[in-house]
Formats: structure tokens, sequence, C-alpha cells
């Protein structure tokens, strides 16, 4: 009897998570019919706002589930320093540790300035940031990964701080310009771009235009 019970128990249990799995799907799909015949009836201005207002709401549940999934970096981890005597800092609470037994390693394995291109998930920019010099790198990682001060990092490198202010200066101005010039044309184009980079080539138009804007020297000669 017990074990005619812990099977029939088990196959109600599983129906029940088959029921709720197709009353999911079956209101995600009623969503997207709502939504597209709200479209379709949209006439005035004020149906226009209601179906900005609805999609918007979905968009903001959608991202709210999404960074649910996304791996955050605290100032704890970034103001960590390896001591050099240990690959993995103590304690157990840390968080390097926590993303370890979640199967996270990445924060662990690349946190390297020479490896500072591995932070991030855009092709044009890996591949901008992996065809700079090890110096620039360096510079790039304390500055950018760890928030380091400038006079902090030329400390570290046996330099001025007016010295590495100006290469971070020049380094992120050139990351900047070429990956302008890789998406210029895509914008000119109408090709499909992210909102982050349509944002980005919006703003730097005025700036970069067709192209880098020409120096001029005295007398407003150009060089």
């Amino acid at each position: 009897m017990g074990e005619n019970f812990t099977k029939a128990d088990t196959y109600a249990k599983t129906n029940d998570e088959d029921w709720d799995m197709l009353h999911m799907i079956v209101k995600h799909e009623s969503i997207k019919v709502a939504l597209i015949r709200q479209e379709n009836a949209a006439r005035t201005e004020e149906d226009f706002e209601n179906l900005t207002n609805t999609w918007d709401k979905l968009d903001s549940n959608r991202e709210r589930r999404e960074r649910r999934h996304e791996i955050g970096r605290t100032e704890d981890m970034l103001e960590w320093e390896w001591s050099g005597e240990t690959v993995i800092p103590p304690p157990i609470e840390h968080i390097w540790w926590r993303d370890l037994l979640k199967g996270n390693p990445i924060d662990v394995i690349h946190d390297c300035p020479h490896q500072v291109q591995e932070f991030t998930s855009s092709r044009n920019i890996y591949e901008l940031i992996d065809a700079l010099k090890e110096n620039q790198k360096e510079v790039l990682y304390y500055r950018a990964i760890r928030y380091w001060s400038f006079q902090k990092i030329a400390a570290l490198r046996g330099q001025t701080d007016r010295n590495i202010l100006k290469t971070y200066t020049r380094l992120i101005e050139s990351i900047r310009y070429n990956l302008y010039m890789r998406l210029l044309h895509r914008y000119l184009e109408q090709l499909p771009l992210t909102q982050s980079q349509r944002t980005f080539m919006d703003d730097n138009w005025d700036k970069y235009g067709l192209g880098k804007p020409t120096k001029k020297g005295k007398g407003g000669k150009k060089v």
C-alpha cells in the first residue's frame, strides 16, 4: 500500500507540475495575443502611449529576470589584492568562493591586468583591448576594473600621476574612436545595432562624423 501510495503521489505531483507549466504557457501566449490586438487597435496618441507603457513594463520585467542570472561584482571583489600565497582567497564567505561554488569561475580566472579583455562580452571591445600594449592593459585594468586612483597606479608603475592620467585619457579616446569607426558602417546603413551601440553612435556623431576630426594649428591652419 505504501509503495502504491508513493507512486500515485509522485504521479499526481508530476501532473500538477505539468498543469502549472501549461498554465504558464497559456498565460504568456494570452499576453502576446492581447498585445498584438492592442497594437492593431491603436489609433490615437493616448492609445500609443498606453501601448508604450505596456511594452516598458514587459521590458522591465524581462530585465529583472535576466539580472537574476548575471554575475555581480562588488567592491569587496574589486578591492581584493592577491598576496601571492594562495590562488583563492579565504574566507569561504568571500564572493569569489561563492562564484566558484555556483560554477562561475570567470572573474577568478581572468582577474589579471593582462587578461582584462576577458571581462567584456562585446567582440568589438574585446578585440580592441586585446590589441593594446601590456602597459596600457595594466593602466586600464587598475583604473576601470579596480577603480584605483591615478596616484596609486603611478606609485605601482613608478611614474607620475600626470603621466598615468595622460596615458589613460589617450587610451580611452583611442578605444572610443576605433569602436566608433567599427560601428559607423552599420550606423549609416541603418543596420541592426543594440540600444547601447546606437546611443554611443548618437552621442559621438558630432565629434567624429565620418572620421577623425582634423586638428588645427595656430591661425586656424589644418595640421
